[in-house]
């Protein structure tokens, strides 16, 4: 497996392109209940993920993942509860670098970012069962499985039980 060096930054509307180079591809979003997009789509849910970084509060931290100028992914942080301390984390990465770290390296920074700078007391994750590459990236970013629960979400071929994993601060903190 090639490491590569991820970035995050702060989605920006010109980004699109990039994300619809995956989110129109049918094993993009074979697990999630979206997709695949059409541009208009892929258009309109950029636009939502750039204007959360003007919502007040803000609730909402969506990222690109970059590998030098090339966007390859994305990751997001969404503050569940201020009251609980509690966020949830989701990335995507393009196929094309799948198998490459990149999934690993978005999770490790969103938990970075949730526990340093947020402060978060409990961050989880969700996947589908059948999504074995996203199941060991939570493993692997340092997330304890839980659990699974029934029938959450109703992709194109049924509904879809979903893993959940989670993190807390303190097994950040001594793992960091």
């Amino acid at each position: 497996m090639r490491q590569h060096s991820v970035t995050l930054d702060k989605i920006v509307f010109e980004d699109w392109p990039a994300v619809h180079s995956w989110a129109c591809l049918p094993e993009a979003c074979r697990y999630q209940p979206w997709g695949p997009n059409t541009e208009g789509q892929t258009q309109d849910f950029v636009g939502s993920a750039v204007k959360a970084w003007s919502d007040t509060p803000q609730r909402r931290f969506p990222y690109v993942a970059r590998v030098g100028r090339d966007v390859v992914g994305m990751g997001e942080l969404h503050v569940r509860s201020d009251k609980q301390r509690q966020g949830e984390i989701s990335y995507i990465v393009h196929p094309r670098v799948w198998g490459q770290g990149i999934g690993t390296a978005i999770g490790r920074q969103l938990l970075a970012h949730g526990f340093g700078e947020l402060g978060l007391h409990r961050i989880h994750a969700t996947c589908d069962p059948r999504n074995l590459g996203s199941s060991r990236v939570l493993s692997k970013i340092g997330m304890t499985y839980e659990g699974r629960l029934r029938d959450t979400a109703l992709l194109h071929d049924g509904w879809r039980d979903s893993m959940i994993f989670s993190s807390l601060e303190g097994e950040w903190h001594s793992a960091a």
